[in-house]
C-alpha cells in the first residue's frame, strides 16, 4: 500500500489449513524517498557529511605527520597534533552526524518552508568550511573538552558557532515539517516518529547548549569553561544519535528482508522513552547548579539510563529478525554488511562502559565503540538511500567489504585501547607524554594503532564508494559487482 510518501508492506502468510486467516509475522519498515525539491535538499545534506568524512580523512593524515620526526616544523602551530585532532573529531563526529541527519529528516518531513532548509544547509556547510581552515588561519589552543573539542581562537569559534546555528535553523525547520503518525501506527509511521524524536531531542540539546552559556560562572580557564558549557547538550545529542542508529538499525533489517520480531506500536514505545528522558533535561536545570557536580552526575545517569534502555531490545529484535531471514539478496548485502558491523562494534563499546575505573583509556575505547557503531548504521542508510535518491548504486563487492573493514580496524583500535587502559595508559595524551612503561603498554598501543589505520582505511573507502556510485551515474555506467 502506498500513500502520504511512505511505503508499508504489512508481511503476512496466509493460513492455508485449519481456517485461520492470515497470521501476521513481521512488519516491513520502510519510508519512501519523495520526488520533488526535497530530494535535492536531502542530497545536499548528503554532500556536506561526504564532504566532512573527506575532511576528517586529511585531518587523520595531518595528525600522522604532526607526529613524524622533520616533519613537526613544516605545521604552523608547535602542538599540530592535537589542533589536527579537534577538527578531525569535530568533523568525522559531530558534521557527519548532523549531515545525515539532515538528510533523513528532509526525507522524512513534508514540503513546508524548504526555502529554511536550504538557508540551514547553506549556514552549516559554511561554518563546517570556516572550522576546517582554522587550524591555518590562526594560533588557536586546541581544548580537548568532552563531547566537542575547540580550538580557543576566534576564527575557529565562529565557524562552530555558525554550523550551530545550521543546526538550529535545520531542527526548527524538521519540527515544522513534520508528518502525522497517526493512532494506528505502521512500520512507515515507527520510522518517522524514531526521525520526529531525534529533532526534539537536538531541540533539547540546543535550549541546554544555551542555558549552560548563560549560567557559567566567570573566571574559568579554558578547559572547565567548554567543559561545563557542553556537558548537558554534549549529553542530549548522544540521546539524537542512539535514536538515528535505532531508525538505521531498524529500517537496514527490514530492507535485508528480515521481519523483525517488533510491532510499530513497540518500536514507538522504545523510541518514546528516550523522548521521554530528554524532556526530564530541564529539570536536572533547574534543580542544580551547571557547574556542580550533582548536576554532571545526574546528566550522566540520565544519559545512561534514558538513552540505554531502548537498545538491548531494539537490537535484540534486529538480531533475530537477521538470523531467521532467508538468504539475503545480492543487493541487500551491503546493507547487512553495515547492519552487522554497527550491532557488533555498538554492543562491544557498550560493555566496555561498565569496565571503566578511573581516567584511562578504557574510556576513549567506550565511546569509540558507540559512535563507531552509530556510523556504521548511518553508512548502511547511505547506502541504502543512494539509489533511491537517484544518485548512483554503490558497488556491491566495495560496499560490502567496507563495514567490515572499518569494523575489524575499530574492534583492533578499542581492543588495544582497552587493553593498555587496564595498565593504567592515561587518555587525552600522545607520544611522551604517554609514559609507556611495559611491554604490555606498549604492544596494547600499537595494536590500538595498527586498528585506528584500518579503521581510516575503511572510512576513506566509504567515501570512495559513495563518489564512485555518483560518478558512474553521471557518466552512465553501473557498479554492479
Amino acid at each position: 500500500m502506498k500513500g502520504g510518501g511512505v511505503r508499508v508492506d504489512r508481511g503476512v502468510v496466509a493460513a492455508e489449513s485449519g481456517g485461520g486467516g492470515a497470521v501476521p509475522f513481521g512488519t516491513k519498515y520502510d519510508l519512501v524517498v519523495p520526488a520533488d525539491e526535497r530530494r535535492q535538499l536531502a542530497a545536499g545534506w548528503l554532500y556536506l557529511a561526504l564532504a566532512s568524512l573527506i575532511g576528517a580523512g586529511v585531518f587523520s593524515i595531518l595528525l600522522v605527520l604532526a607526529r613524524t620526526p622533520f616533519l613537526q616544523s613544516w605545521f604552523p602551530v608547535a602542538d599540530f597534533f592535537r589542533v589536527a585532532l579537534v577538527v578531525h573529531v569535530d568533523l568525522s563526529v559531530l558534521v557527519w552526524f548532523f549531515a545525515v541527519g539532515g538528510m533523513l529528516w528532509t526525507i522524512n518531513g513534508n514540503d513546508r518552508l524548504l526555502g529554511l532548509g536550504w538557508a540551514a544547509l547553506g549556514v552549516a556547510a559554511a561554518g563546517t568550511a570556516v572550522m576546517s581552515i582554522a587550524p591555518f588561519a590562526g594560533p588557536g589552543a586546541p581544548v580537548m573538552s568532552n563531547y566537542i573539542p575547540v580550538l580557543d581562537d576566534p576564527v575557529f569559534l565562529t565557524g562552530l558557532v555558525a554550523f550551530g546555528l545550521g543546526v538550529m535553523l535545520l531542527t526548527l525547520r524538521s519540527l515544522a515539517a513534520v508528518p502525522p503518525v497517526g493512532v494506528r501506527p505502521d512500520g512507515a509511521a515507527c520510522l518517522r516518529f524514531g526521525l520526529n524524536a531525534a529533532a526534539v531531542s537536538t531541540a533539547i540539546a540546543l535550549i541546554a547548549f544555551g542555558w549552560s552559556h548563560g549560567a557559567l560562572p566567570p573566571g574559568l580557564e579554558a578547559r572547565a569553561y567548554y567543559d561545563v558549557l557542553f556537558w548537558g547538550g554534549g549529553h542530549v545529542i548522544q540521546f539524537t544519535f542512539t535514536l538515528l542508529m535505532l531508525v538505521g538499525w531498524i529500517w537496514l533489517a527490514s530492507a535485508c528482508g528480515a521481519r523483525v520480531p517488533l510491532t510499530p506500536r513497540v518500536g514507538l514505545l522504545m523510541f518514546a522513552i528516550a523522548l521521554v528522558s530528554v524532556f526530564l533535561i530541564p529539570v536536572i536545570y533547574l534543580a542544580y547548579e551547571v557547574p556542580s557536580v550533582e548536576h554532571r552526575r545526574m546528566m550522566t545517569w540520565l544519559m545512561e539510563f534514558g538513552g540505554g534502555l531502548a537498545i538491548v531490545p531494539v537490537a535484540l529484535a534486529v538480531v533475530i529478525g537477521i538470523a531467521r531471514a532467508r538468504a539475503v539478496p545480492l543487493e541487500a548485502r551491503p546493507l547487512r554488511a553495515a547492519l552487522l558491523s554497527s550491532l557488533v562494534v555498538f554492543g562491544v563499546g557498550g560493555a566496555i562502559g561498565f569496565l571503566i575505573h578511573g581516567s584511562n583509556v578504557k574510556i576513549p575505547a567506550h565511546y569509540h565503540g558507540c559512535i563507531v557503531g552509530v556510523t556504521l548504521a548511518l553508512m548502511g542508510v547511505v547506502y541504502l538511500l543512494l539509489p533511491r535518491m537517484g544518485l548512483g548504486t554503490p558497488s556491491r563487492r566495495l560496499a560490502t567489504l567496507q563495514p567490515y573493514l572499518y569494523g575489524v580496524g575499530q574492534l583492533l583500535h578499542i581492543a588495544g585501547l582497552l587493553w593498555s587502559g587496564g595498565y593504567g595508559v592515561q587518555r587525552k595524551v600522545a607520544g611522551a607524554e604517554q609514559v609507556l612503561r611495559t611491554t604490555q603498554e606498549v604492544i596494547g598501543m600499537g595494536v590500538m594503532g595498527l586498528g585506528g589505520l584500518i579503521a581510516v582505511a575503511g572510512g576513506l573507502l566509504f567515501v570512495v564508494v559513495v563518489l564512485q556510485a555518483m560518478l558512474a551515474r553521471t557518466g552512465g555506467a553501473t557498479h554492479d559487482a
